[in-house]
């Protein structure tokens, strides 16, 4: 009897993918991948290769394994870097006189 498991769908693509555009997916999570908490990672592009394109797959690696990114360019180079919690905040704390009311 076969043995069933469940893995995730970005899971399976990845597996399943062949050529050079599942190449170039590894590639780029290999580069997600290595990112820590504070880090930012740069890519410059390699001859024949543009900024665009970097970014692009970039972006496409990080949806494909469910992760988000922010992808910056500056110049020819793409800083790329996972979003942190501790920038977003909520409203505040209420006004004094909207405290009073309640």
């Amino acid at each position: 009897m076969p043995r069933f498991e469940l893995v995730s769908r970005s899971e399976a693509e990845l597996k399943t993918a062949k050529g050079k555009r599942a190449e170039i997916a590894k590639e780029y999570l290999g580069y997600i991948d290595q990112l820590r908490e504070g880090q930012a990672g740069r890519l410059q592009p390699a001859e024949g290769e543009s900024a665009a394109a970097l970014r692009r797959r970039l972006g496409a690696a990080a949806r494909l394994v469910g992760k988000e990114l922010v992808i910056k360019r500056a110049g020819e180079e793409v800083y790329f870097w996972m979003p942190g919690t501790t920038r977003r905040r909520g409203p505040g704390r209420p006004r004094k006189a909207a405290r009073s009311q309640s």
